[in-house]
């Protein structure tokens, strides 16, 4: 097929890319619509939006793999920090939960004693700790598998 000085769309369905807003009506709420499109919410939790890894309730055979034992350890009481990452830092949780609120958000991810949490580096967010916490930590270089 030979396209001299036009372009081609796909159609998905009965949707073509160069449909028109001429084609659009108006409905009773106001919104503009165009016949022959659905509007699909893709509803994805903050842990992919932020590209936040976990893993819940993780076996002591995965912990002993990863050397978990051997990490750093890291302690708090009730409090609210604000935090961001400078590097990838896998978390294990050995006791508490941490509700993290990411920079800009209303919403937050909580994690608790035995999950296993990947943070990716530049991370921004305030960790609300609600009472004694401690975990295991250790930094990762981008890209390494856990």
């Amino acid at each position: 097929m030979a396209t001299v000085g036009m372009i081609a769309a796909q159609t998905f369905g009965s949707f073509s890319v160069n449909q028109s807003n001429r084609a659009c009506s108006k409905f009773r709420n106001g919104k503009r619509q165009c016949p022959g499109i659905k509007a699909m919410r893709a509803e994805k939790s903050l842990e992919e939006l932020y590209n936040v890894k976990v893993e819940r309730e993780v076996s002591p055979e995965r912990l002993a793999k990863l050397g978990v034992s051997r990490w750093s350890v890291w302690k708090t009481g009730k409090c609210k920090l604000p935090w961001d990452w400078q590097v990838d830092q896998l978390v294990y949780i050995e006791e508490g939960e941490v509700r993290v609120v990411p920079e800009g958000s209303e919403c937050y991810m909580r994690f608790v004693a035995g999950d296993l949490v990947r943070y990716p580096k530049w991370l921004e967010a305030d960790l609300f700790f609600n009472g004694p916490y401690q975990e295991r930590y250790s930094f990762r270089a981008y890209g390494d598998d856990y």
